[in-house]
């Protein structure tokens, strides 16, 4: 059976994102430009295409902590496993490599897990953000390194947030390595 590709655009703070579908689930979202086989079509009612958009803008707004969509990205079981990994990273809170590979069984494999993280074609959604280098050091992030800073103060609270009043914002949590 032949695979579709859809795609569409969706405005965020970060700037535009692009999210790909196969018709039912989320097949990737790029940080700007993206690449990839050449879609089929370009809509904004293609599934999952509306529940990602109110999730993006609910996640961007401080009120969403953790997505529900479907989810197929394309990559390797090794890859599969460490995106898996990244799911499982609490909301506001950071893992370094070397930990994430140990949590994997696979201590000694951070470069491993780096490269695998790096490719993670479903950023935002899959929190490969959340992975930092050493001591908490911001390192390796496809979408750049400002937009990986801005989305850990985002949801450590320490990003004003459009639209909430003060108190309303989420609660501070540390983030390995930096002071507050």
């Amino acid at each position: 059976m032949e695979r579709r590709c859809y795609r569409t655009a969706v405005p965020s703070p970060l700037g535009e994102l692009w999210l790909t579908s196969d018709g039912t689930h989320l097949t990737q979202l790029w940080l700007g430009r993206p690449s990839g086989p050449e879609p089929d079509g370009e809509s904004a009612d293609i599934a999952p295409f509306p529940a990602a958009r109110e999730q993006l803008r609910a996640y961007f707004e401080g009120r969403l902590r953790e997505f529900e969509l479907p989810l197929a990205p394309a990559g390797t079981p090794f890859q599969h496993r460490v995106w898996q990994a990244l799911l499982e990273i609490p909301y506001g809170r950071t893992v370094t490599y070397g930990a994430l590979a140990a949590r994997l069984g696979q201590p000694g494999a951070s470069r491993a897990v780096g490269l695998a993280n790096g490719r993670n074609p479903i950023a935002v959604v899959i929190p490969c953000h959340r992975v930092v280098g050493a001591g908490g050091a911001l390192t390796g992030y496809g979408g750049g390194i400002e937009r990986k800073r801005w989305l850990l103060e985002l949801e450590s609270g320490r990003r004003a947030i459009p639209g909430l009043g003060p108190g309303l914002s989420p609660p501070v949590l540390p983030v390995p390595g930096q002071t507050a």
